[in-house]
């Protein structure tokens, strides 16, 4: 595993610049995967992705099965799950919700871990970003079908429990290693969805996947990963609301659109409350996943819906 001889404040830092390269990674994998996604379905090109990160994985890390206790090998199968059911129920989601109140919906997942695992006047700021998010992706007139904001609820919990479980496993002793595992787990779990789509994948489909799958999981997950294991979910948590800011950017950029000014005020939310999270880092908080796991007031990881 990688070791930073850094402060706290600094880690984040580092941190905040993993999350970014990784935010901006899976805008790049989704335009990647984007002409698979009408021919074999989110689900399956989200369960190929996987499988392709998790053999590149695999082959680099190359862990060792035996040596490990049974809570590393329970956090190693539950990271897994994490990774699966969100993209299972964000997707089962925006079937019956708008994007924007599916995206809003799975973001309270680590704000919410960002703010348990927050004191005092930290705690605001993963309110400050979930304002930004809001802006940033609009808010629906209309009703809502509740079994979609129930599943969005789900996708929460999913993105909550990766969050945790990123510095969870992080913190134990083999590094991507561990990762490695995970997102095996997790393609393994999307693989009735890969097996059901095959006859309809074609060689077109083959290297956009490949390489969505290795940017978009293999590099994005493992900068997660890192910067979970740097700073901690109370920081990761608040960070990780840069995605959408990040998919607003991206999308003005290569359509050429101007951005509504609501959602330029949360990309400016979204960035406080990011600066906030890293300034607030060296304040008297363990800022590493390892110095959480053995402070008093950790957060213990939220049961997954495994349903």
């Amino acid at each position: 595993m990688l070791s930073f001889p850094l402060g706290a404040r600094p880690r984040a830092l580092t941190a905040a610049a993993f999350v970014l390269v990784g935010s901006a990674s899976v805008q790049i994998s989704a335009a990647l995967a984007s002409s698979a996604f009408g021919s074999l379905g989110t689900l399956a090109v989200s369960g190929y992705r996987m499988t392709a990160a998790a053999l590149v994985l695999l082959l680099l890390t190359r862990p060792a099965l035996r040596g490990r206790s049974r809570s590393a090998w329970a956090g190693i199968a539950l990271y897994g799950v994490a990774m699966a059911a969100m993209n299972v129920l964000f997707y089962a989601a925006l079937d019956r919700i708008p994007l924007g109140v599916a995206v809003t919906l799975e973001f309270c997942g680590p704000l919410a871990v960002a703010a348990v695992a927050s004191a005092g006047r930290a705690r605001l700021l993963p309110i400050v970003a979930l304002a930004g998010v809001v802006l940033v992706v609009g808010t629906p007139t209309g009703g809502l079908d509740p079994v979609g904001v129930a599943l969005g609820l789900g996708a929460a919990a999913a993105f909550g429990g990766y969050t945790v479980l990123a510095g969870r496993v992080g913190s134990g002793s083999g590094g991507l290693g561990d990762l490695a595992l995970s997102v095996a787990v997790g393609a393994l779990l999307l693989s009735p969805f890969q097996v059901a789509q095959a006859p309809t994948l074609d060689d077109g489909h083959a290297a956009p996947l490949v390489l969505s799958g290795l940017i978009g999981v293999a590099l994005a997950f493992s900068l997660d990963f890192q910067a979970a294991r740097l700073a901690g979910t109370r920081v990761v948590g608040t960070l990780f609301a840069i995605d959408p800011a990040m998919a607003a950017l991206v999308g003005a950029v290569a359509l050429g659109d101007r951005l509504p000014v609501a959602a330029l005020g949360g990309i400016a939310l979204v960035v406080l409350a990011g600066a906030g999270a890293v300034w607030s880092a060296g304040r008297g908080a363990p800022a590493s996943a390892q110095e959480e796991a053995a402070a008093p007031e950790a957060v213990e990881p939220a049961p997954l819906p495994l349903d």
